[in-house]
């Protein structure tokens, strides 16, 4: 046997925990049909069908919620439950497949999944209804606590400016900038997440983030890269507009992955400080990227550092070139797919990356399953090709 066959096993053995320690149980297949979206056959086919999830059970060690899952009530004594994990996550049709993986890796390594609370925000004019988009969640999670909030493109579109890619003009990325007005007031910290995203480890470690000072947001940083590329040339020989971030000495981060204190964001009016550097972008270009340029501007050099485990980027490829991306060096507890690639769709088209198989045991869409039989666990790349030091930027 090669050495590297032996190596490829022995990574495979201490992945086992991630990639296959699913319950596989047999599973009720659900779907949602289009609901009087007047979509039909035409894209809601994409929206399921979906397995129903296992029942993932709090263990003797977790304090019981007293939030009746069935319909969350907006009261101090339920939202402001001190067992509870606030999650928000937007829900749309593009990447529901997506949603639903990244809520099953959350429950399925959480230690006390039934104080997990999902708050998703659907868009008003998404091809699937929020509800038809509430039904589904529902069916393939029978016991979920969660809510769906329905968010108004209106609030932000005049303030969308052209992105380098077309998806990162979606009205619905914009959403995490209004979690302190669409989340009921009674809900004062929440884990923003991505829908490209899957936990291998407890979310409620990170949840346990602490904020010190003022801080309003923690995100893992990352301070090797080069801050002044996510702006334009314009914004940086303005006289004016580099001295409003100076002595900070930002860090770029993701915002695909955020600890939020809701009460000192309102506080602070944060949804307005990000409104105005889009605004000012509308007038004069100072950025290329989508949503994430103002949350630099206005949280960059005060942003609680979490460690790198929790948002292991990238993982969606270059985007010019869209070759793979590899983990970096050290532990994961959170992998993301930010780019343009997503793993579902490579999957699909039987051109996945390597790192796009630890995605795939998360997978509750049923055509999945057809192609898990014709797949050897052997096709995994070794340990030594999926961490290196190339660039999540």
């Amino acid at each position: 046997m090669s050495s590297r066959f032996s190596l490829t096993v022995v990574c495979l053995i201490a992945l086992l925990p991630f990639v296959v320690g699913i319950r596989l149980i047999p599973a009720r297949i659900t779907s949602v049909g289009d609901g009087g979206g007047g979509g039909g056959n035409n894209g809601f086919s994409k929206l399921g069908p979906f397995m129903e999830a296992p029942e993932y059970r709090n263990g003797k060690e977790c304090v019981s919620s007293s939030v009746n899952r069935e319909n969350f009530v907006s009261s101090s004594s339920s939202s402001n439950d001190p067992s509870l994990v606030h999650i928000a996550m937007t829900l749309d049709s593009e990447y529901l497949r997506g949603s639903i993986a990244a809520v099953h890796s959350v429950l399925r390594h959480a230690s006390c999944p039934e104080n997990v609370f999902f708050h998703f925000i659907a868009a008003e004019f998404d091809s699937a209804s929020p509800r038809v988009l509430s039904q589904l969640v529902r069916s393939t999670f029978p016991s979920l606590n969660f809510k769906v909030y329905i968010f108004r493109e209106d609030t932000v579109i005049n303030l969308i400016s052209s992105s380098i890619r077309l998806a990162l003009e979606n009205p619905l990325n914009y959403a995490r900038n209004y979690l302190g007005d669409i989340l009921d007031r009674s809900v004062e910290r929440v884990i923003y997440l991505d829908s490209d995203v899957i936990t291998v480890d407890d979310i409620t470690k990170l949840w346990n983030t602490v904020l010190t000072g003022s801080r309003v947001i923690g995100a893992p940083e990352y301070c090797h890269a080069n801050f002044t590329q996510y702006f334009t040339s314009g914004f940086w020989s303005d006289p004016a507009l580099p001295g409003l971030i100076s002595g900070q000495k930002p860090c770029y981060f993701n915002t695909g992955v955020m600890v939020m204190d809701l009460v000192r964001w309102r506080e602070g009016n944060y949804r307005e400080k990000l409104e105005q550097w889009m605004q000012l972008q509308k007038k004069m270009r100072i950025y290329d990227l989508g949503s994430l340029p103002p949350f630099l501007l206005v949280f960059a050099g005060n942003v609680e550092a979490i460690d790198h485990r929790w948002n292991q980027h990238g993982l969606g490829g270059d985007n010019i070139r869209g070759s793979c991306r590899s983990l970096h060096p050290g532990p994961v507890s959170l992998l993301h797919w930010s780019g343009k690639g997503k793993p579902w769709v490579r999957l699909d088209e039987k051109r996945p990356c390597p790192l796009d198989h630890l995605w795939e045991p998360y997978d509750l869409y049923k055509h999945k399953i057809e192609r898990a039989k014709d797949q050897s666990l052997l096709g995994f790349a070794s340990l030594s090709e999926l961490t290196d030091d190339s660039s999540f930027l």
